[in-house]
């Protein structure tokens, strides 16, 4: 499976921003999809994932309230919508695909987990 993501770009502090990631490939629905950020000189951190039926989710301490992640598998597509964003979630955001459905019952959170990736969408956020 191929991943494109998009949808990043400047906004102020409290603003909000939806991300997507458009996926090419007839099996999109067998993947997890997850959100990863990786802020300049940090670590590339989980974000949130949803399942391939879209029914399970799960989300970073450090976004739950404030970020919903959802798909759309008629359209091949993941979305992140990202509400009062602050200048801590500046940062790159990726998409991956996972073809472990879970781990121990849970969407998994580990970068090393995804197998495939797709380029990354810039997210500023001003204070």
């Amino acid at each position: 499976v191929q991943l494109q993501a998009s949808g990043g770009g400047a906004v102020q502090a409290g603003g909000s921003l939806r991300l997507s990631c458009a996926a090419s490939g007839r099996t999109f629905s067998n993947y997890v999809i997850g959100w990863f950020r990786q802020a300049p000189g940090k670590e590339r951190e989980f974000v949130a994932a949803v399942s391939g039926s879209g029914d399970d989710t799960r989300y970073a301490d450090s976004v739950k309230d404030r970020f919903t992640i959802s798909r759309d598998n008629a359209k091949n597509a993941v979305y992140l919508e990202m509400n009062s964003l602050s200048p801590e979630d500046t940062a790159v955001y990726y998409c991956a695909a996972d073809r472990t459905k879970s781990y121990y019952g849970q969407l998994g959170d580990n970068r090393y987990y995804y197998d495939y990736w797709g380029q990354g969408t810039l997210v500023t956020v001003s204070s």
